[in-house]
């Protein structure tokens, strides 16, 4: 059986400052501690899925920076397959992100070499690899590349996963190539117009997508869980209890624990449950990469619910 997970998207150097509280606009106030680490929904994802057992492949491209060497030192430790991430001219992907002490947070992303993935190198990198049971894009990289990546993916029979974070738009030509659709209640609500304040609202959320052309629309709500949506029906799923610290990589974490758990033959549900679960473990650490749940930890925390 397939079980190779490949993931196209970014690769950033984070800049993490802490702060109390979230300054308002033109409001200066003190951080209380700043750090680099690795990063961009690409790698996060990509670690997120290795760490639980998936083989995994990567897509992508770093610039020809210090912060290049860097991320590439990260792939290499986190033993991802980096045959087709490429080196372009000037500087890699930056995100400086904001976390204040109840764990939120708000990012700025600069795209970078990111920006240089090309739609060409996606379809022949894919076409190049066997065994893939999951390819997981997000919206860090331009929109020819995700198309061809979800057009590819369908190509070999592979589940294509859709993380459209940042949001986009999404015509129903690239919906209908999408398996499964993730976006959190803040994208959805910005994909649909609809409100998702409420799990009624949110499932009817998820129901216009897949009315849309997705075969499956999962929106992850924060401490509120998740709900998802197909055209067979819709349903709820909870949250784990834990205390968030930092909640930079949760919705990385999330998709990349899901991916893993269909590239391994997981039923849907069950693998809703373990994408939940690494989810709220890696609120629990700092940083993005460092915070990214090993598979014990997953394992512990699912047989404890």
């Amino acid at each position: 059986m397939p079980s190779r997970v490949i993931v196209v998207g970014s690769l950033n150097v984070d800049i993490v400052v802490t702060v109390p509280r979230m300054p308002d606009s033109g409001e200066t106030v003190f951080g209380t501690g700043v750090n680099n680490h690795a990063g961009g929904k690409g790698l996060n994802q990509a670690v997120a899925a290795v760490r639980l057992g998936a083989q995994v492949t990567m897509i992508g491209a770093v610039g020809s920076d210090a912060g290049a060497g860097f991320l590439r030192d990260v792939i290499a430790v986190e033993g991802i397959d980096d045959r087709f991430i490429t080196s372009a001219s000037g500087p890699s992907g930056t995100a400086l992100i904001e976390v204040d002490d109840t764990g939120a947070n708000r990012i700025v992303v600069v795209p970078g070499s990111n920006a240089t993935v090309t739609a060409q190198t996606v379809t022949d990198a894919i076409h190049q690899v066997s065994d893939v049971a999951v390819v997981l894009v997000q919206g860090e990289v331009p929109v020819p590349a995700i198309e061809a990546a979800m057009r590819a993916g369908r190509a070999i029979g592979a589940r294509t996963i859709l993380n459209p974070a940042p949001v986009f738009d999404l015509d129903t030509s690239l919906l209908s190539l999408v398996d499964v659709l993730i976006p959190n209640e803040h994208e959805a609500a910005q994909l649909t117009g609809l409100p998702t304040d409420s799990t009624v609202d949110a499932t009817e959320a998820a129901q216009a997508l897949v009315s849309d052309g997705v075969g499956c629309v999962v929106i992850t709500r924060g401490r509120r869980g998740s709900v998802w949506a197909t055209a067979q029906g819709s349903g709820s799923f909870g949250v784990f209890d834990v205390t968030p610290i930092d909640t930079v990589a949760a919705g990385d974490a999330f998709c990349g624990g899901f991916a893993a758990a269909l590239a391994e033959g997981r039923e849907f549900i069950e693998a809703l449950r373990w994408a939940s679960a690494a989810g709220a473990l890696s609120t629990t650490v700092r940083g993005a990469v460092p915070s990214l749940p090993r598979r014990a930890a997953v394992e512990e925390l699912v047989a404890q619910a």
